[in-house]
């Protein structure tokens, strides 16, 4: 561990913090949201937790997850889409608290913060077995295929768990019109699967045989 990279982790930590604060709370018009509470917390504790612990045992693993530039132009227009989105859905959810557009029972928002850190503790896992996966499509010096655990599932377990992740925000913060919005992701997962298999086929020795292997790109009998 460095002190540079603690720095850029809490910087980094920090900034998420306040930014997603101001789209959440800005937008409904008070700090008294109990739903924007309740996402925060579990958001941003398990992330900061996760993080201290990336820090101790594995920093070469948070140095790639804090790098977020993508090399490939049609990757970072997928990243940007993805930005877009949770820029309106944070807003919406906001704006939907404010002036009452649509409410949520109590039970589905407990049922979806529980999916939610459900999706975090799988989020760990993944990155427990792929000790390669960065934020960015790249091939890492010595890395190989893994087969085993979730990766024999489906091949891109990570955004299967980002899936259940996104798709129980807006759910966690109350707003049926957020979650309206965030239904758009699959779609920007999709195409940023496509694209980063024909890189791996290109780049990455043994990945052609694993897809022969394992069947299923992001969900177990569906894709």
């Amino acid at each position: 561990m460095t002190s540079k990279l603690f720095v850029q982790a809490i910087i980094k930590f920090t900034l998420g913090v306040v930014l997603v604060g101001l789209l959440v709370f800005l937008p409904a018009g008070t700090l008294n949201y109990y739903n924007g509470w309740l996402f925060m917390g579990i958001l941003f504790v398990p992330m900061f937790i996760g993080g201290i612990v990336m820090m101790l045992k594995n920093p070469s693993l948070l140095k790639s997850r804090l790098n977020a530039k993508e090399k490939e132009s049609e990757q970072s227009l997928v990243v940007k889409l993805s930005g877009l989105m949770f820029l309106v859905g944070f807003i919406v959810a906001g704006l939907d608290f404010r002036f009452g557009w649509s409410k949520l029972p109590k039970a589905v928002v407990i049922v979806s913060a529980v999916l939610f850190l459900a999706s975090y503790a799988l989020y760990a896992e993944v990155l427990r077995e792929n000790t390669y996966l960065s934020r960015t499509i790249e091939v890492q010096e010595g890395q190989k295929v893994i087969d085993t655990g979730l990766y024999g599932i489906v091949r891109h377990p990570m955004y299967s768990v980002t899936l259940l992740l996104f798709l129980s925000m807006p759910l966690v913060l109350g707003s049926v019109y957020s979650f309206i919005v965030f239904l758009v992701y699959p779609l920007i997962i999709a195409k940023r699967i496509r694209n980063e298999e024909e890189f791996l086929e290109r780049e990455l020795n043994g990945y052609r045989e694993y897809k022969g292997k394992v069947k299923y790109r992001l969900i177990p009998f569906v894709w």
